[in-house]
């Protein structure tokens, strides 16, 4: 099976060096017989970043089949999160690649793996549903209190806006002036009947 071996070190690892993860993943492949087809290093790469060079060229190259497999040294060297983690793997399942986690002693191509996978995307859903039923229930409650909720509208006063395109001033001018967009702006000036527009210079 070939394999990619993927590693992690970040600014917060107190000068950790990836090797020592890269070297007990060597060892695990040599053990199991697997080929390892490259390694992915990401080196002071905070974790919490789904996007890091090393890890971004490895989904390519995963999309691509380099490797039949994806070995990392624990969940949180890979992974910000159970729901990153979670959409990675779909990724990977969709192009017929495993997963192992080499601490955590899971590996997807086995069934305890598959399992455990499962179970982790169920809490996920579940923490997913939660989230968005205390959101509603937030706004349930707002609501009940007569809370006006969104962004409070801005006044638009279309006499001065006009009076400001009259005396010459630009729209980004007009803009700074009364605290609009040029779009809202823009609008809010073309509502008004064109014969009380005064003629802009």
């Amino acid at each position: 099976m070939r394999t990619a071996l993927y590693a992690r070190v970040s600014t917060s690892d107190k000068g950790q060096d990836p090797e020592m993860q890269l070297r007990e993943l060597r060892e695990y492949c040599q053990r199991r017989g697997f080929t390892i087809a490259g390694e992915y290093v990401d080196v002071g790469v905070s974790g919490a970043k789904d996007s890091r060079p090393e890890l971004n060229k490895l989904m390519l190259d995963a999309a691509k089949r380099k490797f039949d497999a994806v070995v990392v040294w624990r969940f949180d060297r890979f992974a910000r999160s159970v729901s990153h983690l979670l959409r990675a793997l779909e990724t990977f399942r969709s192009v017929g690649i495993e997963f192992v986690s080499y601490s955590e002693a899971i590996d997807t191509s086995t069934a305890v793996g598959k399992m455990t996978f499962t179970v982790l995307g169920a809490v996920a859903e579940l923490e997913r549903s939660l989230i968005i039923e205390r959101v509603r229930a937030g706004v349930r409650n707002a609501k009940a209190k007569g809370k006006r909720l969104g962004r409070p509208r801005l006044a638009v006063d279309r006499g001065r806006i006009a009076g400001l395109r009259a005396s010459g001033a630009s729209w980004s001018e007009v803009c700074d002036a009364t605290g609009l967009s040029a779009g809202t702006a823009r609008r809010s000036l073309a509502k008004i009947p064109s014969n009380t527009v005064p003629a802009t210079v």
